[in-house]
This record gives structure tokens, sequence and C-alpha cells, in this order.
């Protein structure tokens, strides 16, 4: 069998990109979180804001040293896979790959090591800053990036001579079309990703009966931050649809299995695509929903698939699925939510075993929302590495072998199966030991100073497990 190089290129990537996307949207969340928690300590000098602050620091450093190792490799598959791409993209991508670290990754290093290592050793003030310089940088890495993601799909503000994209401006290519909404809907993403998992684990400790007292407050924060996030993620994404609608209209037919232009579209709600026989089966829709959803319109027109060549449509079947999985997610959020508003009354919400482990559950939720979400992005793009302007097959490295990705897709997959295991090994052992393991407020100036991410976590691990952790 030929191995394809331009297929197990883009599997590649997929998988690198996937593998690394879970830590910074959840680090993100966590980052603000965390800064939230420092300032209620600090304003109100109650040690439980700290205790908890504490704690999950220490989830966030086992999170923030894996992605950082995951997404190493990220800028290097541009020169190795994708060689064309990077050489008629650099004039843009280039300098914004060198903005993210240069005005993120300094200041997320500057002041991480204050965060992880500097309870009790500076003013309070100065620890509540380095937590807000920590949640501030995750927040400028992510603009960066998706600035330049959201290129590829909405380009604007450059000109494609002679195979070389140049930038004829700057602030149109970097706030392109698609950018507000694509930015806006990964931080809510990332609200919402931080505060399902914090409210599963405090669910968690909340049912053994554990620091019954700072557990609820975190439930609490993160159940009010769920209300507000879930409906507006919902909003920011039909608007981030409409501006799909208008600028990838064969991605939309694609999420929403659209074979023929129509009318009065149909919101289906399951069916089987075929590609091969441009039709689907076993429909089940809503009539005419779809084009209210998509033009706001009961006979909205909505482009179909039949538009363009068949080799210029996306896999149709995994990007309607992806965004069904997405959306069906997406309502569980708002249903938790409601239930959790409607449990506020004579405070049930942290004494009700049922949604406390529906809480649990929802914990690993958003997760496969995210991964689902740059599923429908990214492979709704085909076959455009930048949007009608360069496919994937031009912007691959001319002398790429499949053996060649073959063997370097295989050594990913074994090293971040490493990686991954020896992380989630670090993340259980912190959760096991729980926010009882942090002797509060001794103070302790004489034991050596970790040097690593990973050590801030370690520290307490090992210590932990006597109740005698000390920061």
């Amino acid at each position: 069998m030929e191995l394809d190089p331009l297929l197990l290129s883009r599997l590649q990537f997929a998988f690198v990109v996937c593998f690394h996307a879970i830590f910074p949207v959840f680090t993100i969340g966590l980052a603000t979180f965390i800064a939230f928690l420092e300032m209620l300590a600090f304003r109100t000098g109650n040690p439980a804001w700290s205790r908890l602050s504490q704690f999950w620091i220490q989830v966030f450093a086992v999170a923030f040293a894996m992605g950082v190792v995951s997404g190493i490799v990220m800028s290097f598959q541009f020169g190795t896979n994708w060689s064309n791409f990077s050489y008629a993209a650099a004039n843009f991508i280039g300098p914004l790959l060198s903005y993210e670290v240069v005005t993120a990754f300094f200041l997320e290093a500057a002041f991480l090591g204050v965060l992880l290592f500097g309870r009790n050793k500076v003013p309070p003030g100065m620890h509540l800053f380095a937590a807000c310089m920590v949640a501030l940088g995750t927040f400028i890495s992510s603009f960066w990036i998706l600035a330049a993601n959201s290129w590829m799909h909405t380009p604007e503000g450059t000109e494609l001579v002679d195979g070389i994209f140049g930038v004829t401006s700057w602030g149109q290519a970097i706030f392109n079309p698609s950018f507000p909404y694509r930015f806006t809907h990964m931080v809510l993403a990332s609200f919402l990703t931080g505060s399902f998992v914090v409210a599963g684990v405090s669910a968690w400790y909340l049912l053994t009966g554990r620091e019954v007292d700072a557990n609820r407050r975190a439930l609490s924060m993160c159940l009010w931050l769920i209300l507000i996030g879930a409906p507006a993620q919902a909003v920011i994404g039909d608007f981030h649809g409409l501006n799909t609608m208008e600028h990838q209209p064969i991605k939309i037919a694609a999420m929403e299995g659209n074979w023929e232009t129509t009318r009065g579209m149909p919101l289906l709600l399951f069916a089987i695509p075929d590609q091969e026989a441009e039709r689907n089966h076993m429909e089940v829709g809503i009539p005419r929903l779809g084009s209210l959803i998509l033009t706001h319109d009961w006979d909205g027109e909505v482009l179909g698939l039949k538009e363009v060549a068949p080799e210029e449509r996306p896999p149709v079947w995994i990007v309607f699925w992806a965004f069904r999985i997405m959306v069906g997610i997406g309502m569980l959020m708002i249903g938790c939510a409601l239930v959790g508003l409607l449990l506020r009354r004579g405070g049930r919400y942290w004494q009700q075993p049922v949604f406390l482990n529906v809480l649990r559950l929802m914990a690993f939720t958003p997760f496969v929302a995210v991964l689902c979400g740059w599923v429908v992005t990214e492979v709704g793009r085909f076959p455009w590495v930048v949007y009608g302007q360069m496919s994937h097959s031009e912007g691959l490295t001319p002398s790429l072998t499949g053996g060649m990705v073959l063997f370097t897709l295989i050594g990913y997959v074994l090293v971040y199966a490493v990686i991954f295991s020896a992380g989630i090994y670090y993340l259980m052992r912190v959760l096991r030991a729980g926010i009882e393991s942090i002797d509060w407020p001794e103070e302790v100036h004489d034991i050596e100073r970790p040097k690593r991410p990973l050590s801030a976590s370690h520290v307490s691990i090992e210590e932990g497990g006597h109740g005698h952790a000390r920061h």
C-alpha cells in the first residue's frame, strides 16, 4: 500500500494539535480562576481562598508543563511537513509566532516562578500581581495564535504574489473577519473548561466530605461562572456561525449535512451523510429551523455542498457529527447551569449527591467539546490551508515521503503517550492529596526552592501524603 504523505501529514498535525489543545484551554481558564482566588484572599484575608488557590496552583503547574512540552513540536511541523506554506506565509505567520513568544511566554515565565514558589516569600500584593500576569499571559498567547489561525480561515490584509503572501495591512490581517468570533469563542470555552473541572473536582471532594467549606466556595463560584458562560457561549456560537456562513459557506453545508442549495432548510438532528451518493440516510430534522438559525429567516437560502466540485468538499460525516457532539455538550452545560441555579435555594447545590455526581462526569465533557470544535474548524476547511488561496497539497513539503511522515507520526504517538501518562499520574497524586494536604498558614523560609514547574506539585505530593506539605 502506497503511503500518502499529504494524508499522513494532516493526521500527524491533527494528532499533535488535539493533544496540545486540551492543556492551553484548561490553563487559560484555571489561571483566571486562580487570579480571582488570589484577589479574594488579598481583599478578605480569609485563608480558605488562599488554600484553594495554593491547591489549584499545583494542578496548574502540571497542566502548564504538559502544555509546554506538547506544544514545542507544533512550530517545527510547519518546517518539516508544510515548508511550502511556511515559506509562502512567513511574512505574516513568522512575526505573529515570535510576538507570542516575546509578549506572552516571557511574561508567563517571569511571573510563573513567583506564583509557584513565592507564597510567604513575597508580599501578598506581589503574589496577586504575579497571578494576574500569568493569567494575562495566557490570554495574550491565545490572542496571537488565534489571530494566525483565523487568518488561515479568512485571509485579509495580505496579497498572494508569485506564491508569496505579502502583508498589505497588519490591522486587517490580525483582526481578520473571523478573529473576534474565534477568540471570544475560545476564551469562553476556556472559562467553561476550567469551571467544569474545578466544579467536578469540588463535587468529588464534597461527596467524600473533604474540606467542605473550601470546596463549597469553589463550587459556588464555578456554578455562577457556568450560569453566565454557557448561555453566552451559545450566543457567541450563533454569531460565529453567521460569520462562517458568510466566509466559509461550504463548511456550514458540511456541518448541516446540506447537499442542495435550498430555502427553508431543516435542522437535522440525526443523519448519516453519504459522500459518494451525495445524500443523507435516515434523516431526522425539524423543518425550516436550519434556515432560521443560519440566516435568521424561515425561508433563508443556504448553500449546498453540490455547489463545489467533490474534491473541494470536506469529509462531511466527520464535520457533521463533530459539530453535533459539540452542540450537544453545550446544551448539557446550560442544563447544569440551570439546575445549579434552582438548587441555590436553601443551599442545596452542594448537598445533592445526584447533582454532584453529574458534575463529576461533566468535568471531562469540555475537553471533548473543544476537540470537536477544532475538528469542525480544521477539517471543515479542507482542502485549503489558506482558505481559497492555497490548498493543503500546495503547502506540503515537496520532498516529503509517506514513510518519513509515518515514522515521525509513530514517534509522536509514543512520546506523547509517555508524557500524557506521566502528567495524569502527577495530576491524580495532586488530586488525591487534596486541599487538606496543604498546611496553612505556616510560613517556611528554610526549604530549598524548587526550580522546575512540576517540582511545585512534587513538594506537595511527597509531603502531602504525611499531612505536612510545606509551601
